[in-house]
């Protein structure tokens, strides 16, 4: 089975969200462009409580972008984003969602950050995504969506890892830093990640 995954096309990641990705909003008519060509579409949406832990707001003297260790693990502290319940952590009202069979919620823990469609950032808790697709039948895994260097490519990493055989559509795709996303590509072409054009499917 063919099955497109996108991630978090949320308010906050577009051009005047609280998080913004360059060029975010211009990869939604090519996503609603090829939907039709799967036999699954799901979606994924960050969906943090007020208090999490990944919050610059929740640490006292720190900025957004502040690199700390929470845990063991690293962390950049964010604006607060996709906040549940909020606008900004709705889907874009432009999205094409009428095909989703389901949306999958992350980063619901306020004590760990989770940038994967799959797992929170410490592999401690399962989303239940990769289960659900095993029992779909998914044998090719299309992804796409925001932000390319980071929940995209966590998520990528997590299914390759779950033995998904995977595409990573770039023109439906857009990076926060797009200087740091070059070796990024290098890495997901290592893991036999092919990177495709949504023409090309």
């Amino acid at each position: 089975m063919k099955t497109l995954l996108i991630i978090d096309v949320q308010n906050d990641f577009m051009p005047d969200g609280a998080l913004p990705v360059p060029n975010g909003d211009k990869i939604v008519s090519i996503i609603n462009e090829i939907q039709h060509k799967f036999d699954l579409v799901i979606a994924t949406q960050d969906w943090h409580p007020e208090d999490h832990i990944s919050f610059a707001s929740n640490h006292k003297g720190a900025s957004p972008f502040d690199e700390i260790e929470i845990n063991g693990i690293s962390q950049t502290l964010w604006p607060n984003h996709c906040v549940q319940g909020t606008k900004g952590a709705e889907l874009h009202p432009k999205l094409n969602t009428l095909q989703c069979e389901t949306i999958f919620r992350k980063g619901t823990d306020k004590e760990i950050d989770s940038y994967s469609a799959f797992y929170d950032n410490g592999h401690l808790k399962s989303t239940g995504l990769a289960g659900y697709l095993k029992e779909k039948g998914t044998t090719e895994l299309f992804i796409c969506g925001l932000a390319a260097d980071i929940c995209v490519y966590y998520s990528i990493r997590d299914a390759v890892k779950e033995g998904f055989n995977c595409f990573f559509i770039e023109d439906a795709s857009e990076a926060l830093d797009k200087k740091s996303f070059k070796k990024i590509k290098e890495d997901m072409i290592d893991m036999g990640v092919k990177i495709i054009s949504s023409k090309l499917i």
